[in-house]
């Protein structure tokens, strides 16, 4: 019997946020006018203050010393997921703690070096991620793809991966913690006994 060995834990069918979510926040972000630069401001302090340890982690990361586009790909990338995330879920997305913050760090780091370790295994770390929430890394791989295709002979690669970890990280941390719905466990005891 074949056992996948991961350290990554499944998200849940009910925490994957849709396309047309993270469509509408990149329209939202395209907007270059002084409502839009005010509504962004707004959206950063909103995330600082529903999402501290999140916000302190990626603030940590951004305010290392990253080249010009890596960094503003670190700013759309990690606004733009949170935001996709609290337009999806609201109310049902608590806080990340430090302590699941830095759980998830573990748990991808560890997978990490369990897929390293085995020469056989031919998914990476983020691909198992891209399988749980398929249209946010979608979206992610885009803007990364095109930030370094735009900027080739010029950006850190080292800077850009980077930035995609701590977005690898964000999008797991906030997968997490999206809330059950409220018959979740009633819909599968039902299933299950029928």
């Amino acid at each position: 019997m074949w056992v996948r060995r991961a350290a990554i834990r499944p998200v849940p069918s009910f925490a994957q946020v849709p396309l047309r979510a993270l469509s509408e926040v990149e329209e939202q972000l395209a907007e270059d006018d002084e409502e839009a630069r005010q509504k962004l401001d707004e959206a950063f302090a909103r995330f600082e203050q529903t999402q501290p340890a999140m916000a302190d982690r990626i603030a940590q990361v951004l305010g290392g010393p990253l080249d010009e586009t890596a960094l503003a790909l670190g700013y759309f990338l990690t606004l733009a997921v949170w935001l996709a995330f609290d337009n999806v879920f609201g109310e049902e997305l608590v806080e990340v703690t430090p302590l699941a913050l830095a759980g998830v760090e573990e748990s991808l780091k560890l997978d990490e070096q369990l897929r390293m370790a085995d020469p056989a295994e031919a998914v990476d770390s983020d691909d198992v991620i891209a399988m749980e929430q398929p249209d946010v890394l979608s979206f992610v791989h885009e803007h990364v793809d095109a930030a370094l295709e735009a900027n080739a002979s010029e950006v850190d690669v080292d800077d850009v991966h980077e930035i995609y970890r701590i977005v690898l990280i964000e999008v797991l941390a906030l997968s997490y913690a999206v809330r059950p719905p409220t018959n979740w466990g009633i819909q599968m005891t039902t299933e299950f006994t029928a």
